[in-house]
């Protein structure tokens, strides 16, 4: 058993879910289809969540909004008519979009996500109806009655262990399942979405949930790069890679999965393929628990930008039993997360994505560090860039950090930080925003600059 999933581009119009169909229909083996809301057609065009979250919005600060809801409606009729579809089915999707827009609006982040997850359960409707006038045996499934029971965190649902075991009954049906991504339901019965992206996470946990041989990903890319194509002209493609890999590379900006949708699969030992949905042909991307590494010990480059650094710097700093958890409780208690954690015997520096670090919240931390750990100097310095090297062949090859910053020394870039996790699956260089897409091209050179068009 197959389960695939069809990202936004993929069923963004009537001609991609056209294309959609005649992958499923080839391969009986695919049986859980998982899809988004409708993407963009063209880089002007706008996706369906987005109306949404300006619907829902609208709504939340005027009480009604039949303008937005409108282009929605229109959206879906656009590809419905390219279908071939009779009007019964937008008739279903505009009475369930005004059900939605009536529901409580004291409680706004529920109300959110409600609109939100349309875009989603209206598509998967949709292209249900599709199928089944194409021929084939395809059925709409609603998450609730799947059972995928999930935390209710509005914006940020984790998935209950119990779910799996309401999944696993999805692979006795003879019928292809067309699910919605996107969102579960709390056991109390209230909709609540994953963090955005999270078609990506429905996807992995049906397929942790049936069990499935293959979990297939179609995107609108042949395969995942060594290097983001927006800096890099025609990257090399990587044939296999592991699932820490692809973790790392997620985190540090790959934008192929949520950081968090392979969780599910990886735990359940499930290979994930990415694939084309407008070159269904290609072999796309294998993600596997171990890969040969012999060959290339660095599968990719990534870089993200976002992150401000707290540098603290107090002598005798080593020998202070507690300094570093008094630091970390001064940031717990302002809600903050941490990144990465580098020090020395007298200086530590806290790295974390800025958009947590107001001003006001700069200076009570700053304030803090002074009065209670009696520092020599505390500040703080923003737009700063991660740029992570990723290979799980690094902790056996001699030599990555010293080609890494002879590159970096070749494109005149400063490293204000180095870092290399326990794992050594990844290698992390802190740089200023400023200096990041060229520190890309000088160490996508230094790594890939021979490279065949595919690595492994």
């Amino acid at each position: 058993m197959k389960v695939a999933k069809f990202g936004g581009t993929s069923v963004a119009s009537a001609e991609q879910i056209k294309k959609v169909a005649a992958i499923v229909a080839e391969d009986q083996d695919r049986k859980v289809i998982v899809v988004s809301a409708p993407g963009k057609r063209d880089s002007e065009d706008t996706k369906v969540t987005d109306l949404l979250i300006q619907l829902g919005e609208t709504v939340l600060q005027k009480g009604e909004a039949e303008k937005e809801l409108q282009e929605v409606i229109n959206r879906y009729d656009d590809i419905a008519e390219g279908l071939g579809l009779g009007k019964d089915i937008i008739a279903t999707i505009e009475a369930d979009l005004r059900e939605r827009v009536q529901f409580d609006l004291s409680r706004p982040e529920s109300f959110m996500d409600l609109i939100k997850a349309s875009g989603e359960d209206n598509n998967a409707k949709l292209i249900a109806a599709y199928f089944q006038k194409e021929g084939l045996n395809a059925i709409y499934l609603n998450p609730l009655d799947a059972g995928l029971y999930v935390s209710d965190e509005p914006g940020n649902a984790q998935v209950l262990p119990e779910a799996y075991e309401h999944l696993s009954k999805l692979r006795q049906r003879e019928e292809i399942i067309v699910f919605p991504g996107f969102f579960g339901y709390s056991k109390e019965g209230t909709l609540v979405t994953f963090s955005r992206g999270g078609s990506d996470i429905t996807g992995s946990i049906l397929a942790a949930g049936v069990k499935a041989d293959l979990y297939e990903n179609f995107t609108d890319v042949d395969s995942v790069f060594a290097a983001n194509p927006k800096i890099i002209d025609n990257p090399v493609k990587i044939k296999k890679m592991t699932y820490r890999e692809m973790r790392e590379l997620s985190y540090a900006g790959f934008s192929v999965f949520h950081d968090e949708a392979l969780f599910p699969a990886f735990r359940n030992g499930i290979p994930v393929c990415v694939k084309n949905t407008n070159n269904p042909s290609s072999s796309g991307t294998m993600i596997i628990a171990e890969r040969e590494y012999f060959l290339n010990p660095v599968i990719g480059i990534a870089a993200d930008e976002g992150f401000a650094t707290i540098y603290v710097r107090k002598y005798l700093m080593n020998r202070e039993v507690g300094f570093g958890r008094k630091l970390l409780e001064i940031l717990e208690d302002e809600g903050l997360s941490y990144e990465h954690m580098p020090s020395g015997i007298d200086d530590t520096s806290v790295i974390l994505r800025q958009e947590q670090l107001t001003d006001e919240i700069e200076e009570r931390i700053t304030a803090r560090i002074n009065d209670e750990l009696c520092v020599d100097d505390v500040y703080v310095e923003r737009d700063f860039a991660m740029v992570m090297i990723v290979g799980e062949g690094m902790h056996n090859t001699i030599g990555i950090s010293a080609r890494a910053t002879a590159a970096l020394t070749r494109a005149n870039v400063n490293i204000e930080m180095i870092n290399q996790g326990s794992s050594e699956v990844s290698l992390i260089l802190g740089i200023h925003a400023s200096d990041a897409d060229r520190t890309v091209r000088e160490l996508y050179q230094e790594f890939f600059g021979g490279a065949d068009e595919t690595v492994q």
